[in-house]
């Protein structure tokens, strides 16, 4: 493996713990640690065995230095599946060796080969370096869009 290269492959169940780990770490940049309640039990149970996300884990000479956590989701305009990207996290001792990109452009390709219309996510608004990363690679923010979200007891409340 060449100095600067990346190699990308899908998970398997024994990098549960690296998985839980780079999310802590990914919460922890983002200054919300306090809002992981993941285990390695539930994720075991939700990418493994119920197959409702997929990983792929990046390494650098022979060490996992990140991960991309993501699910396809559906454009009705579209008329076809695309991916959403939930998490992807590089750790700060590799940043800056294009790794990111790399992690964006894997993505690409399995959006590409499996027909996906689109790749999405969501961005912190505070998080401006990574706002100029994705806006460096093309990437668009929607405009007139808000997110909205229902959780915790007000999901268990309304679905009584």
């Amino acid at each position: 493996m060449s100095e600067r290269t990346i190699e990308f492959r899908y998970a398997v169940e024994q990098d549960v713990p690296l998985i839980l780990a780079f999310i802590r770490e990914l919460a922890d940049y983002e200054k919300m640690l306090d809002q992981v309640v993941a285990t390695e039990d539930t994720l075991l149970e939700w990418l493994f065995v119920k197959e409702k996300a997929e990983v792929i884990i990046g390494e650098y000479n022979g060490e996992a230095v990140g991960f991309a956590l993501y699910f396809h989701n559906f454009s009705t305009f579209l008329g076809r599946a695309g991916i959403y990207l939930e998490d992807l996290y590089v750790q700060p001792t590799v940043r800056g060796k294009g790794f990111g990109k790399a992690f964006l452009k894997r993505l690409a390709e399995i959006a590409v080969e499996r027909g996906c219309g689109r790749l999405e996510w969501w961005c912190l608004d505070w998080n401006q370096q990574s706002i100029d990363f994705y806006l460096a690679m093309g990437a668009e923010p929607m405009e007139d869009w808000t997110v909205y979200r229902i959780a915790g007891d007000t999901l268990v409340d309304l679905a009584r």
